[in-house]
């Protein structure tokens, strides 16, 4: 009892020693980067690791690999295998907080939401999501990124951060069911696209420009997408900025670790080490379960089954002719890719001429002029819109 208290005592004593001598009082978070597995070798990681103490001293960092030539505090590890197995058994065991690594394997529902600075304006902005998977079914995944994504900002300082969804397939599908989200009670900031038409769908000139706090996207896009914004000034060889693809986030999952590349340089390292540590002290954990929940009190299990459900028969589907044709002029956007053509159809079952086709701005249905009000009526009740 009299040495846990000694022990105690001496922690405290610590810490205000180091508070005096950087300025940050309290607990610092350990943070742990494996050095083994980069493309620039073990060094430009211990560069990286060296860097981020210096420039952020509220974390603690601690490297694993074989070198030992560095002020930090070092664990050895012969191979990356053998680095990932001590990093798992010292977050296990509370001796490190976070962890920064290559090549993790996360369970399905756990994807990383990635921090990349934009090359339009220098803004910092999240990609959602980079890594791994948070759910089988591709457009589900993008809505429980967004919960994700907005659960990472809010650990990061970000109480209200704006969020857009960038304009691949499915991300119709996702918007509305954000919005039926939204509409039961679920907080969702949505921002406007720069571009003269605005709306929620990002554009590629939205993402340079880094108009929303979060961007939401499938992960395997978002991968390329943080590729592409970490190594556009080095031909792709050397991921020289941003904070590489972020901490693993999912309902119950209860560690904070952070992905690099190995590809990444030293600076992105830093900044990954500096941002698990962020997570941290931001109980990224506790945000994480708290916004499940949230979205959960709002429906999110009734908005997920109705993207997954089978399509409903139509045994009338057959016997739907086509209207006398007109000539057609006004652009009806919103509806996803994939269910265009059932779209056009629905709008023949209401004898309004239709076509599908393909605008600047994704998929759209045209109409006749005078029929555009009377089909975007038949669109939102039959919930294509």
């Amino acid at each position: 009892m009299e040495n846990n208290v000694q022990n105690t005592i001496a922690e405290v004593f610590d810490e205000i020693a180091q508070g005096l001598e950087d300025g940050n009082f309290g607990s610092r978070p350990r943070v742990g980067v494996t050095l083994l597995g980069s493309e620039h070798g073990e060094e430009e990681v211990l560069r990286g690791a060296e860097l981020a103490q210096a420039n952020d001293p509220s974390i603690e960092v601690v490297v694993i690999g074989t070198l030992t030539d560095t002020k930090l505090e070092t664990v050895a590890a012969s191979t990356p295998e053998d680095a990932h197995d001590k990093m798992d058994e010292l977050l296990a065991e509370g001796k490190l907080d976070a962890a920064v690594t290559m090549h993790y394997t996360f369970p399905i529902g756990v994807s990383t939401v990635g921090r990349s600075t934009t090359p339009g304006v220098g803004k910092t902005m999240f990609i959602a999501n980079t890594t791994g998977t948070s759910d089988m079914d591709r457009t589900s995944a993008m809505v429980k990124n967004a919960i994700s994504g907005i659960a990472v900002a809010k650990a990061n300082g970000n109480e209200n951060p704006t969020v857009g969804i960038l304009n691949i397939d499915g991300a119709h599908q996702v918007e509305k069911s954000l919005n039926k989200l939204k509409d039961k009670g679920y907080k969702i900031n949505f921002t406007q696209s720069h571009r003269a038409d605005g709306g929620i769908e990002m554009r590629g000139n939205d993402l340079l420009q880094g108009v929303p706090d979060i961007m939401i996207m499938d992960s395997l896009t978002g991968n390329i997408i943080t590729k592409v914004m970490s190594s556009f000034l080095t031909g792709g060889s050397y991921e020289s900025v941003g904070e590489g693809y972020g901490p693993g986030a999912g309902k119950g999952y209860d560690k904070i670790i952070n992905i690099i590349s190995r590809a990444s340089g030293a600076n992105v390292i830093a900044g990954a080490l500096s941002y698990a540590g962020r997570c941290v002290k931001g109980n990224l954990v506790d945000k994480v379960n708290a916004e499940y929940k949230a979205a959960e009190k709002a429906g999110l299990s009734d908005v997920l089954a109705s993207l997954t459900a089978p399509p409903k028969k139509d045994d009338s589907a057959q016997e739907v002719k086509e209207p006398a044709k007109k000539a057609v002029s006004e652009a009806i956007l919103g509806i996803d890719i994939l269910v265009l053509e059932e779209a056009v159809t629905e709008l023949w079952k209401a004898d309004i001429y239709a076509t599908s086709g393909m605008g600047c701005t994704g998929p759209v249905v045209m109409v006749a002029p005078a029929d555009e009000d009377h089909a975007r009526e038949v669109l939102k009740a039959a919930d294509y819109l």
